[in-house]
């Protein structure tokens, strides 16, 4: 069995849209006057709160009157923010994240329910504080009976419902084919086969029109209604290109996993690749981080393997019909020939030496 998120869009009614501005409000608000009250304990006294003082807490807001707003929304939101917050703090001292940071109002909203918060029934889902079901745009079946779901509205002004599940799915056949894979920035994927797979370059395609938003957004009053128009055309933007972003690494994905039993790539430092200014641009379209977690996440459900070979394996130095190492070349040289006469494309040749490498560590 295994966890899996399915996510709709969903269209609200007025009486929904109001009732969800509620409850968006109230989560931000109990998220940032916690996470406040937390640092302050922490900074000044040296305390760590945890899940049941902020419960506590919590319940101390909700008894003043001057929040007694906090009661007009589902409790279950509010109790899910508070454990969303104390794994969020778990993972900063775990130094697995970034110390959690205050939720903005034009930033995406979201709020969970557990079981208790939720209902499916007849094909129809009801949350909490709502008498009429949401109106689902069911672009696949919902599998599974979800333990939790996510409403979400994202900087466009789109209404998402996200349904966590477990299900059970079935492993691909296996296949005799591998494949290396190099990624790059003139081709998003060249495979160890000679495949050249261009980069769909999402940002550069929108980026005269996101500039030109921009620009009139900036010359806006903040908190007026023409900066708040401004910037939701800003917010649709961003939005296409980050859509029609995983829409192509889904796709590209999901054909490798199909067709390769093994997949080998290099395990690349893409957090200090971004470093460099002149490339940071095109490695964020790129999205190379996301590619890679689509590849390992894929590979887990139907029964394939990925080998990330180490970053410092010389690939594009060694011919992949001798095995000469022939020394570094600078980045202009896209094709070279070896003293033993074969002729490389350098980023094929990167891709099948990758291959050979991850298929060695699996036999080693």
């Amino acid at each position: 069995m295994k966890n899996k998120a399915l996510k709709y869009r969903f269209y609200p009614t007025n009486e929904q849209t109001e009732m969800l501005a509620k409850t968006f409000g109230c989560v931000r608000f109990v998220w940032n006057n916690l996470l406040d009250w937390r640092s302050k304990e922490y900074t000044l006294n040296g305390n760590k709160i945890n899940y049941t003082k902020t419960s506590a807490k919590l319940t101390e807001l909700k008894q003043q009157e001057k929040f007694a707003w906090l009661n007009e929304v589902s409790s279950v939101a509010l109790q899910q923010t508070l454990r969303n917050q104390d794994s969020a703090f778990s993972n900063f001292f775990a130094k697995r994240a970034k110390y959690p940071k205050f939720k903005k109002k034009s930033a995406n909203q979201s709020f969970r329910l557990v079981a208790s918060g939720f209902s499916i029934k007849n094909g129809q889902v009801y949350i909490a504080k709502s008498k009429r079901p949401l109106n689902i745009k069911w672009s696949r079946p919902l599998e599974g009976n979800p333990s939790s779901l996510t409403i979400s509205k994202d900087a466009a002004g789109r209404y998402f419902v996200s349904f966590c599940t477990e299900v059970e799915i079935k492993s691909l056949p296996k296949v005799d084919k591998t494949v290396g894979i190099d990624l790059g920035l003139n081709d998003s994927v060249v495979t160890s086969d000679g495949e050249k797979i261009k980069p769909l370059k999402a940002l550069i395609k929108y980026q005269t029109k996101l500039a030109k938003l921009q620009n009139r957004f900036s010359r806006k009053v903040k908190g007026s209604n023409n900066h708040t128009k401004a910037r939701i055309k800003v917010a649709k933007i961003h939005a296409k290109i980050a859509d029609s972003r995983k829409d192509f690494l889904h796709k590209l994905s999901t054909k490798l996993i199909n067709e390769n039993q093994v997949i080998s790539l290099e395990d690349l430092n893409i957090c200090g690749m971004m470093r460099n200014h002149k490339l940071a641009k095109a490695i964020a379209d790129a999205s190379w981080s996301e590619f890679v977690r689509q590849l390992e996440y894929k590979a887990d459900w139907y029964g394939r393997t990925i080998v990330k070979v180490s970053r410092w394996y010389p690939s594009s130095q060694i011919c992949s019909s001798c095995g000469t190492v022939t020394g570094k070349k600078p980045l202009h040289i896209r094709k070279w020939t070896c003293n033993c006469g074969a002729s490389h494309d350098r980023d094929i040749n990167a891709a099948i030496n990758i291959n050979t490498a991850g298929l060695a560590e699996i036999n080693a």
